[in-house]
Order: structure tokens, then C-alpha cells, then sequence
């Protein structure tokens, strides 16, 4: 579990970090020491008038109080009322992506009190304090400004987590920031396998610049394949260190049947109408992308996101599995976006009011105290409870001991739907079609084509597809392994000690403090079945399931009568993971990786790839709430050639070829 570093403030209020005694900023000028020594010897602000893409990517090796990210920050709002930028001209950068890593961060008081020595960037500090994340190993993805400018914070060993990246041939950053504690106080950092590491993930004409001027950091910067030479350096210290990688290694993270592949996204078709698709939207209006929504329905959220209440917490297990990396940092950016979203006027119906997981029988328990044990999770993620701690918390009484997720609670999943789409169409206004059936995707040389029994809208250089249960409806996605699992909950209503519930409960299934006087129970479990019909026998096994736990409880006995149900089918997959990523054919996979069947991981084909431009992302099951929005960034970065916030083995773990490749590997195809 990462650990917070242990500091304390010298005479002039400047951090100093006790493990290492050395300060986190110059005593004389930090700020100006570090846009000398960062930003200017990076030159980036004239490569910000003339750039390749519309994003510009900084990496640093130690984010510490994140005063050079916040200088960036500063620098790039200066950057973007230059006449070139307001009138969109070509090769000027639009979006800042700043990638920083930390093994010990600061505490959110001790980093708030670090700032306050910059009052005049006071207005983006706040900011960071408010998104600044618990103590999660991993990459933490942060937006500002409605995605303007991102931050990628990786908490962890900058070796392990650039080793963990998701990553392309082509490379990621373009300028690097090497800072850290002085190379004599932390040698750990400052070695050779951490300099090959950035050459991993650096495109060809990177640059980087450092304080430090120790001949052993230059000597091992030159052997990882930077061009390096000394400059002036700040204040009293005579030298620094400036350097260019000439070309990119070509090396990625991913086996080639794993790989994503970049697309143009100029106009994008997104078929569905749920979060998944609004997430999508979203993602893509923060990036200016063109796009357009068909669904087959009336209005939005018909389908399995159409809950009046629904819960959204991790799904976390005992060890850090890909399963548990998703589901951990998609629940804090959901967090975060939701947040936001509020904060930026754009309602829905919620509370953050946790998630109490109870533990109903005996293998509950012992998972419960398996997680304990574990330690593996932050206590502000979820935290084991008592019988009589759960309780209090649930203003109820239960008797049941438990697992408490602080930060978790619902939200009205319509309302937020709704609230994303206008959040997107704000930012970057598309057309959306409901009543709108698409029956087939054709592709031709100008795009695709969708096609309605009556219409045929086109040419898109994309098709998203994110139509949950009836994602496999088309002739290309035909073969795609839906599990379905039809679901039922019901809304009973409330009772004057059911009104004191002040948490959602989960048993087998779930239910819902008290919304308009009635509460959401359920769900029935049915796999197979795409029946959206309403039952009264799945209304008796839900209040069935609930009293079969809550039996002695006073607040679940005197619940009222069932005034109506909603039903719907859950999309997922036999792995429990949902699917991000470019379509792939079976054939064309069994043709370029055949030596799968051989157990050889090289020598491969090609792939032909008839389905170009085709993405699929679906297969949430109940989790969407969760992993969705994440998951939407993770599949839009990677299609636009952006640093990913997933890791690559939680890439691979997603990736529509999965089955294929798995299938190939055990020879059954």
C-alpha cells in the first residue's frame, strides 16, 4: 500500500521530506526555478505554436507538491488566448497531458499548506487539492477545465509504473521534466533502468531537461539514446542538464494481438443510448471530436441503465488482480466526473451516502476479513465494519458485520445520462437520433454506413457500438459473446422505520434508501433471457431475497406494498470484464496469429483488419455506474493517440480479441 511522505516545513515554510532531507522546492524561488529549469529549457512554449498534434504531452519522474504541473497548467491557460489557438489554426496544441509519478506523496493538508506559498496559483492549487487522489497505486486520471488539461498521477515506483503503462510504437511524451530529490539522496530514481524506461515511452524529437548536472545521470541518460549537453543553470547552481531523443525505440507494451491501433475519429457514429454511450460522448466532446447518437429508442436510458436508483461502488477483491485495478480507479474517476458534472450545473438525482456491503453468510465473512487481512486497499476506498459500527451507519438496525464503501452511494441513472449528453453537447454539439432502428453497418472506401429500414446516414470514419444486449444485432458483431442476464427490481414503498436507512445495502442483491418515498430492491438474476417484461412472481423473490436476510430487522418487515418494477438485461461476459477496443474477425486473428496454436509468440501476419474503424464497447453487466466512463477515456485516448489511464494488462483484459487469442492458445480454434 503507498505511504504518504513524511515531512515537515523548514524555517522559511518551505516542505522538506525527512527520508531523504532535502527540500521539495528552492528556498530562494521555486516557482521561477521551475519554469527555468523545466519549462523553458524544454522550450515548450514556442512547440506549443508548432506541434504535430492538437495535445502536447509532459512527463516528470517526481510529482511532489506538483509545482511544475501547476506552472505547466499556468503557462498552457497562457498559451491558449494566443490569436493562433482562439482561431484553431493548424499545428497549435489545444490540450495539455501532463504524466507525473510519486512514490511517496504528500498528505491532501500537507500538500495544501506546501501551495500556499504560490498565492499567485492559488485559483489551479485549489483545484488540484480538490481532485488530488486517496493513496491507490496506480495512475489516477485528473481534468481540469472540461478535459482541457489532463494530469495522469501514477502512485508507485516510477520503474513499476512506467513498466505497467499502456503504451504505442510511436511513443507518448513529448518533453520530461527528471526531477526527484538530489541524486545522492535518492539513488533509486536516478538509474539506468529508469532513463531506458522514459526512452520506452518517449517519441522520437522528445526532449528533457533536469536540475542535476552529475555526470553518472548524464552518462546514463546518453546510454538510454538522449543527446545531452549542459546549460546554465538557476540561481547559484552553475549547470544543469538539457537533452533530445533523436528517434523512437518503436517498442510497445502490448503483443500485437493485443495492440490498439490509432483511427482518425473525424466524425464518429455512436449506436446505443445508456452510460455507456453517453460516457463515450462525453469523452469525445471533450476532445472537439464530431459525433453523432443513434439509439433505438424513444429517449435515453430505456435499456439496462433505466433504474430509478443505482448503486455505484468497487467491485474488490483480495488480491490486485486487472479485475480490481479496473473496478478501484474507475470508481474514483466516476467519483470525480460526477462530481464535476454537479459542480458544473448539470443535475441528477444522488447521494453519496456509501455502500454497505453486508456480510450475510459465512463465505461473505471470510471474504470480508480476507480483504482485511490483505491490507491491500486504501481505508478511504472501503474499510471493514463491525456488526454495531455497521449499524450506526446505516441508521438501522441489522446485526450483519461488514465492508463499507465511504465514497460510494447512487445516483438516478436516466438523470445521468441526461446530464452527460448536455454536458457534451455543451462542449462540442453532436445530433441525436432516437426512434432510430440501425439494422446494418456497411463499410465502403469513403466510411461507414449505417442503415435503418427507411434511411442511410453516413459516411462515419468510426462506429462506436455501445448497444448492450443488442450489440451482437449486426452482421460483423454476430459472433460477439454476450452473456445476457435479465434483471428485475422493484419499488417498494416506505415505511416510517425503513425512512431511517441512511446507506445502500448490499446482500445477494441490493437496496436503496428511501427516493420518492420508495425504496429500490433487488435484482432477480435470470441468464439468457432478453425479456424486458415485468413479473410479479420476480417482485415476490425480491422482497423474498430481502426479507430471507433481513427477517428480524424492523425496517425491513414493515416495508409497504410494491407499486411498480422496472426490468431490463444486463450485458457481460463470462469474465465478468467489459470490452473496449477495435472489432476484431476471428478469421482474420486465426490467420495472422496461428502460431498462438504453437505456443510461439512471434512470427505473425499481418492482419487485414475488413473492420477498420468498427469499436466495440459494452459488456458492463451491472457495473456501469462504475466502469464506464474510465473505460470510454481508456478507448478514445488510445484511438487518438493519447496516454491511456488503464494499464496494459487491464488493456489487455478488456480487449475484444481476448476470447480469440485464448481460444487460440488452447488450440480449440
Amino acid at each position: 500500500m503507498i505511504k504518504n511522505a513524511h515531512i515537515h516545513f523548514n524555517d522559511l515554510g518551505t516542505p522538506v521530506a525527512n527520508d531523504f532531507d532535502d527540500v521539495y522546492f528552492s528556498n530562494d524561488d521555486g516557482l521561477a526555478e521551475s519554469h527555468y529549469v523545466f519549462y523553458q529549457q524544454n522550450n515548450i512554449e514556442s512547440r506549443l505554436q508548432n506541434h504535430d498534434r492538437e495535445h502536447f504531452v509532459i512527463a516528470e519522474t517526481g510529482f511532489g507538491t506538483g509545482l511544475n504541473f501547476l506552472n505547466a497548467w499556468q503557462q498552457f491557460y497562457d498559451h491558449l488566448q494566443c490569436p493562433q489557438v482562439q482561431s484553431q489554426q493548424p499545428n497549435t496544441v489545444q490540450r495539455l497531458h501532463f504524466i507525473s509519478f510519486e512514490k511517496y506523496p504528500l498528505s491532501v493538508n500537507d500538500l495544501r499548506q506546501a501551495l500556499q506559498a504560490w498565492p499567485s496559483l492559488s485559483h489551479l492549487s485549489a483545484q488540484l487539492v480538490s481532485h488530488y487522489p486517496i493513496n491507490l497505486t496506480g495512475c489516477h486520471r485528473l481534468e481540469f477545465a472540461n478535459g482541457l488539461v489532463v494530469l495522469d498521477l501514477y502512485f508507485g515506483d516510477v520503474l513499476e509504473c512506467i513498466n505497467s503503462m499502456s503504451y504505442p510504437q510511436s511513443g507518448l511524451v513529448d518533453a520530461w521534466f527528471l526531477d526527484g530529490f538530489a541524486p545522492s539522496k535518492n539513488p533509486d530514481m536516478w538509474q539506468q533502468s529508469v532513463f531506458n524506461a522514459m526512452v520506452d515511452i518517449s517519441r522520437s524529437n522528445a526532449t528533457l531537461a533536469t536540475f542535476t548536472a552529475a555526470g553518472f545521470v548524464r552518462r546514463g541518460l546518453i546510454e538510454a539514446g538522449f543527446s545531452m549537453q549542459k546549460a546554465k543553470g538557476f540561481g547559484r547552481k552553475r549547470e544543469m542538464l538539457v537533452g533530445t531523443l533523436a528517434q523512437a525505440n518503436s517498442k510497445q507494451s502490448a503483443p500485437a494481438y493485443f495492440e490498439h491501433h490509432f483511427s482518425p475519429l473525424t466524425n464518429v457514429a455512436v449506436i446505443g443510448g445508456g452510460i455507456a454511450s453517453s460516457c463515450i460522448l462525453y469523452s469525445l466532446a471533450k476532445r472537439g471530436i464530431p459525433s453523432h447518437l443513434f439509439c433505438q429508442d424513444k429517449q435515453p436510458a430505456m435499456g439496462a441503465s433505466h433504474n430509478v436508483q443505482g448503486a455505484i461502488y468497487p467491485h474488490l477483491q483480495a488480491k490486485n488482480s486487472p479485475h480490481s485495478e479496473l473496478f478501484a480507479h474507475s470508481f474514483l474517476y466516476a467519483k470525480r466526473l460526477y462530481n464535476q458534472l454537479l459542480n458544473n450545473g448539470f443535475l441528477f438525482d444522488h447521494q453519496w451516502c456509501g455502500v454497505l456491503q453486508h456480510a450475510v453468510k459465512k463465505p461473505l465473512a471470510e471474504r470480508h476479513q480476507n480483504l482485511a487481512d490483505k491490507q491491500l486497499w486504501p481505508e478511504q476506498l472501503m474499510r471493514n465494519v463491525t456488526a454495531d459500527e455497521g449499524d450506526v451507519i446505516a441508521g438501522v438496525k441489522t446485526g450483519y458485520s461488514g465492508v463499507f464503501f465511504e465514497q460510494g452511494g447512487w445516483v438516478n441513472p436516466p438523470q445521468l445520462v441526461s446530464a452527460m449528453l448536455d454536458a457534451a453537447q455543451q462542449l462540442n454539439e453532436f445530433e441525436s437520433l432516437f426512434n432510430c432502428h440501425i439494422e446494418q453497418l456497411n463499410k465502403q472506401p469513403d466510411g461507414w454506413y449505417l442503415t435503418t429500414q427507411k434511411q442511410t446516414f453516413g459516411p462515419f470514419s468510426d462506429v462506436i457500438i455501445c448497444a448492450g444486449e443488442h450489440s451482437d444485432a449486426f452482421a460483423q458483431t454476430k459472433t460477439l459473446p454476450i452473456v445476457g442476464v435479465r434483471g428485475q427490481v422493484s419499488h417498494v414503498q416506505a415505511s416510517t422505520q425503513s425512512r431511517k436507512l441512511k446507506t445502500v445495502l448490499c446482500h445477494k442483491g441490493y437496496f436503496t434508501p428511501a427516493y420518492l418515498d420508495h425504496h429500490c430492491m433487488g435484482a432477480t438474476f435470470e441468464k439468457n433471457s432478453k425479456s424486458r417484461e415485468v413479473t410479479e412472481q420476480d417482485n415476490h423473490t425480491n422482497r423474498e431475497q430481502l426479507l430471507s436476510f433481513y427477517s428480524n430487522t424492523e425496517f425491513a418487515t414493515s416495508l409497504g406494498d410494491i407499486s411498480s418494477a422496472k426490468a431490463a438485461v444486463r450485458c457481460s461476459f463470462i469474465d465478468h470484464l467489459p470490452m473496449a477496443g477495435e472489432w476484431v474477425e476471428q478469421t482474420d486473428y486465426t490467420h495472422a496469429f496461428a502460431n498462438l496454436r504453437l505456443g510461439k509468440r512471434y512470427q505473425y501476419q499481418a492482419l487485414k483488419k475488413p473492420q477498420q474503424g468498427l469499436h466495440i464497447f459494452t459488456g458492463f453487466g451491472a457495473r456501469a455506474l462504475c466502469s464506464a466512463p474510465l473505460s470510454a477515456e481508456h478507448l478514445i485516448s488510445s484511438l487518438n493517440n493519447e496516454p491511456r489511464p488503464l494499464s496494459e494488462r487491464v488493456s489487455q483484459a478488456i480487449h475484444p480479441g481476448r476470447f480469440i487469442v485464448r481460444d487460440l492458445i488452447r488450440n480449440k480454434i
